[in-house]
């Protein structure tokens, strides 16, 4: 029997836990409306799913946007800059004559609580491009009217809240009424919007941002502002005016003045004998240790690199994970003994057989490389579980300095959609793995959510312990990963599973203008994915 979407999923929603956010017709994701469908052809998405987690989340900002013009103070603000992820929130910042306190955040809350009871209808309706930049002009939101100067096509969604208009990246919710969960708090010089995580989509999660995360990623937000480059349309820009030779270099020369200030507190620390880095997935740890190499040996240093992977257990001793596949993420697939002994022997000045592993056989092999250090010898040490104590835990703190490296953009598409950390991750490794691999994107994609998994086990939750924090972030970077990308990204069938965030990929990639390679020295961390560089990774 033919019913709407929205008859369909109110009937449904008895039978789900989670709230029911999204639909999949005839196997293609979409918002809930009042479209009449057959019933039997109706899968349900829910806020406890990826996809259905981060409709949410754009749907609070839209909700908050909303809220903010309708209390006094709100005449006030001329605009909030959605500015990146933090914790579990998004920081956010207001422009205008008024302050984020937590008084004016109360208000706003509680405005947004009352725009939840009244289950407000969110609308949305199709718009051609040249009509939505005028809009967008007339409501002052410039970095709107930038980006869809380059779009190619000839029409744009717009959402509405009663009368307050505004552009999304991605799908959104159909009311008000499911987006219950959310709490603000005044932070910095801004604020937090803290939203639910997918595995606890009806709680708030504790307030409590991660202090040096989030200084590096203000002194992203200063290299933006001192390039010019916020948005996505400011980069278009930048290379419709052939200016990205001169913007690579200067993105280059920041990171190498970034990695020289690491050397130099390196030097204020005498005892060092161990640099420990890690990071998630694709964050060209591989580069940043050669380029940190080169500076180290510049200032004095004889650096040796250990990869903590030729210390995994022989294969019959990995751990298994809960299918009986070896997980070898887990910080027991390391032989955390014999590490410890090793480092120990050379912190002493013994020579010591290292070993290498043989992943064809799943076994350390030696006789191959032997090392002993000397006073100005030091070790660079890489691998996903370095920040973990556990992992060293009798070596001296004092000898250890630890690196936290991760590729943390500092675009946005526009003032109120982020470009996502993880998404320019994701992209970076399917290049990578592609070139390197000969893997096909559907393949990573498969692996990525068990990859994320494993982060958000091993690597995110020591990332404050970390002497120091490096992001390996260009600015340029997703320009030049898109030539590279996208052909992969249409050889995905529609009927595999991975299509849906295949094609989410895609038309985020159509916001950006294609750049070439050949601006990109040969040591930039760019070229571990893209190819072309001077060092073996």
């Amino acid at each position: 029997m033919a019913k709407t979407v929205s008859e369909i999923v109110k009937e449904a929603q008895r039978d789900y836990d989670g709230r029911i956010i999204l639909v999949k017709a005839d196997g293609l994701l979409q918002e809930i409306s009042d479209k009449v469908v057959e019933d039997e052809k109706i899968e349900f998405v829910t806020t406890q799913t990826s996809i259905g987690n981060e409709t949410y989340r754009r749907s609070v900002v839209l909700l908050m946007l909303d809220a903010m013009k309708k209390i006094p103070e709100g005449e006030k603000v001329e605009k909030v800059s959605i500015e990146y992820s933090i914790g579990k929130g998004l920081y956010c910042k207001l422009y205008g004559d008024v302050r984020p306190t937590q008084e004016f955040l109360d208000k706003v809350k509680a405005k947004m609580k009352e725009l939840v009871e009244l289950d407000m209808p969110i609308k949305k309706r199709l718009m051609k491009t040249r009509e939505a930049i005028e809009l967008f002009k007339k409501h002052g939101m410039e970095d709107k009217t930038k980006l869809f100067k380059y779009r190619r096509g000839s029409y744009v969604n717009v959402y509405s809240l009663g009368t307050y208009e505004d552009y999304y990246y991605g799908y959104m919710a159909p009311s008000t009424g499911i987006l219950k969960t959310f709490d603000l708090f005044e932070y910095d010089e801004g604020f937090v919007l803290q939203l639910p995580v997918k595995e606890k989509p009806d709680e708030v999660p504790q307030f409590n941002p991660p202090a040096k995360l989030f200084n590096v990623l203000k002194e992203s937000t200063q290299w933006a502002d001192m390039l010019d480059i916020h948005t996505v349309g400011a980069l278009n820009e930048h290379i419709t005016n052939s200016e990205m030779g001169s913007l690579m270099l200067v993105c280059e020369a920041l990171q190498e003045q970034k990695i020289y200030d690491i050397v130099k507190m390196i030097q204020k620390r005498p005892g060092t004998k161990f640099i420990m880095i890690a990071g998630p997935s694709s964050s060209g740890k591989t580069t940043f240790s050669h380029r940190l190499s080169i500076q180290l040996m510049a200032n004095g240093y004889k650096p040796h690199p250990i990869a903590v992977d030729n210390y995994f257990v022989e294969r019959e001793n990995t751990p298994v994970d809960e299918n009986g596949d070896y997980n070898f993420e887990d910080l027991h697939a390391i032989d955390i003994e014999l590490f410890n002994k090793h480092m120990n022997m050379l912190l002493s000045g013994e020579r010591v057989d290292m070993p290498v592993f043989n992943f064809k056989i799943g076994k350390k092999e030696y006789g191959t490389q032997f090392l002993q250090l000397g006073k100005d010898d030091i070790l660079v040490i890489e691998g996903i579980h370095c920040l973990n104590d556990e992992l060293s835990y009798a070596l001296p703190v004092e000898s250890k300095f630890k690196i936290y490296i991760s590729a943390l953009t500092q675009l946005n598409v526009d003032e109120h959609n982020r470009v996502s950390t993880t998404d320019g991750r994701l992209i970076r490794r399917m290049v990578r793995d592609h070139r390197t691999r000969g893997a096909s994107a559907k393949r990573t994609l498969e692996m990525w959510d068990s990859v994320r998994r494993g982060e958000e086990k091993n690597i995110f939750p020591f990332q404050e312990q970390a002497d120091i924090m490096f992001n390996s972030s260009l600015a340029y970077e997703i320009s030049v990963l898109k030539p590279y990308v996208e052909p992969l990204l249409f050889s995905i069938k529609e009927e595999a599973p991975e299509y849906q965030e295949a094609k989410r990929l895609l038309k985020f990639l159509e916001y950006f203008l294609p750049c070439g390679t050949e601006y990109i020295p040969v040591n930039s961390i760019m070229r571990e994915f893209v190819g072309g560089g001077c060092f073996r990774v």
